[in-house]
């Protein structure tokens, strides 16, 4: 090595220690969308044409996802830099080489449930990683400065951060139309082969359902497992207008409730007499995605062991943020979780109404015992931006209405004024005792139909013509405080009498 070669080395290494020392000092942005933890910086010469060098950092005990996003100047020079990761044992033994993209990605993640394609997902162990860099070209009287950010993730933070490996899809706030509850080959979701055959069905199956039923987002939520986060990480960048989001359906023998967003192991083993769902929603709690309670009145027995909820102690509705009230076709059947969430309702619990196709096979066309198509029903939700923890918020907010038949454009809007006060669907609104709530309803493609509203559980008619005639009609009623607090939705229902739209409450206050 000559003597340039050698300065630049003893450089490069001052650069990373620097940089390395520096990072536990560095604050924490926003939860959703951090600082990183560690700023490598340096820069190549001509002398490292054709070479390979070793970017050491330090991982964390606790570490369970690593994301890196690699920058480099002097391309207008042709310069090319291309990556990879090594972890503590190189190219040697089990925590060694990690993958290698070259120059085709600008970040990637590796965790212990998935990893950007081009690198392999496995545990993360504290020690020496390294990133790869290899250089086949660089002039001989050329520079290039680099930039490596390095963010380390813990077993229990979320799978959407940091934003730089999840950019939201859209970044305006709309009504965003998906499919909260479905199944692929990595539980009991199976379609037919190229020959016939029965077989497990393949993730891109669904996503490519889903798109062509111009859906903006989907939960896949396998059964206690979120092995298909690996294989959204390697779909969605294809699938650039549809938002895939990692689940599960928390399968045990006293009923089953999706866990929609985190990919963090939780156990899931409900047992009589021993652990029970409260400890399981307590833990799931910190996992910081949305529970919902899937078809709740299914009969339970051999043919679908725990597919009712039958939770002995009951489950503390606070742990909880939805209800699956519509489960493919279900919601004018003896089956629709309706009733169930309205008695919580009734109890003073401010759970969101959802629905889900329960989807099994990514072919289906109709409508059957064992779900609905894709997208039938869909659950439309309002959130800020088209990605993971805005869709989770618009949830939790109740900011949502079920398309009960999959339609692609049926709307619903609720508007609620007391005084200055203004609230939506999933919102409260204080109305003092003999002050006036009036509701505006904007409804949108659903010709035909009728609204219906429904206080506390019961349809009540302060509409004079409910009747739909046109594809944008608005309805107004008021509503009089009378000293006691109600929940209040609008539905519509299509000229048969079926269910085609179902509403989230406003939430009706006791004001001064």
């Amino acid at each position: 090595m000559d003597l340039a070669a050698r300065i630049f080395s003893c450089l490069l290494a001052l650069t990373v220690a620097l940089a390395a020392g520096g990072a536990s000092a560095q604050a924490r942005a926003a939860p959703e969308d951090r600082a990183p933890d560690l700023v490598l910086r340096g820069a190549m010469s001509g002398a490292d044409h054709q070479r390979y060098r070793l970017l050491p950092f330090q991982v964390p005990a606790g570490t369970a996802r690593i994301t890196v996003q690699f920058e480099y100047g002097g391309r207008e020079e042709k310069t090319t830099i291309d990556l990879g990761l090594l972890g503590p044992d190189g190219f040697r033994g089990q925590d060694g080489f990690r993958g290698w993209s070259g120059g085709n990605k600008a970040e990637f993640t590796v965790s212990a449930t998935d990893a950007t394609p081009s690198y392999a997902p496995g545990p993360i162990r504290a020690g020496t990683w390294s990133l790869l860099l290899g250089i086949p070209n660089i002039r001989k009287d050329a520079g290039a400065d680099y930039t490596a950010r390095i963010w380390f993730g813990g077993e229990r933070d979320p799978y959407w951060q940091p934003s730089v490996a999840n950019p939201p899809l859209r970044e305006e706030a709309a009504w965003y139309r998906g499919d909260l509850h479905m199944h692929d080959a990595h539980s009991d979701g199976s379609c037919r082969s190229q020959g016939g055959r029965k077989v497990p069905c393949p993730l891109f199956l669904t996503a490519q359902a889903a798109a062509a039923r111009g859906l903006d987002f989907v939960a896949v939520t396998d059964h206690n497992t979120t092995s298909q986060a690996n294989a959204i990480r390697e779909l969605q960048p294809y699938f650039d207008r549809l938002l895939l989001v990692p689940g599960r359906e928390i399968t045990t023998f006293s009923g089953h409730a999706n866990l929609i967003g985190p990919v963090a192991p939780l156990d899931f083993r409900v047992v009589e007499g021993g652990r029970d769902w409260n400890a399981l929603l307590r833990e799931a709690a910190a996992l910081r995605g949305v529970v919902s309670i899937n078809h709740p009145v299914r009969p339970s027995g051999e043919i679908c062991m725990g597919c009712g909820w039958t939770a002995r102690p009951q489950a503390d509705p606070a742990l909880l943020q939805a209800v699956e009230v519509v489960n493919g076709m279900d919601a004018d059947t003896p089956y629709s979780g309706i009733p169930f969430w309205e008695s919580l309702l009734n109890a003073g619990h401010r759970l969101t109404a959802i629905g889900g196709s329960d989807n099994h096979d990514a072919g289906q066309r109709q409508a059957g015992a064992g779900g609905g198509p894709v997208g039938m029903p869909t659950t439309v939700v309002r959130a800020s931006a088209l990605s993971i923890p805005a869709l989770l918020e618009g949830l939790r907010a109740g900011h949502a209405f079920v398309d009960v038949q999959g339609s692609r454009d049926r709307r619903l809007e609720v508007d609620a004024r007391s005084g200055t006060a203004r609230a939506g669907m999933g919102d409260a609104l204080a109305v003092a005792p003999g002050a006036t709530a009036d509701f505006v309803v904007r409804v949108g493609n659903a010709a035909g139909g009728r609204v219906e509203v429904v206080r506390d559980g019961v349809v009540i008619a302060p509409i004079d013509a409910p009747g739909i005639e046109g594809a944008e009609q608005e309805l107004r009623f008021s509503w009089r405080g009378d000293g006691k607090p109600h929940w209040l939705r609008v539905d519509v229902r299509g000229g048969d009498g079926k269910l085609w739209l179902l509403g989230n409450p406003v939430y009706l206050e006791v004001g001064r």
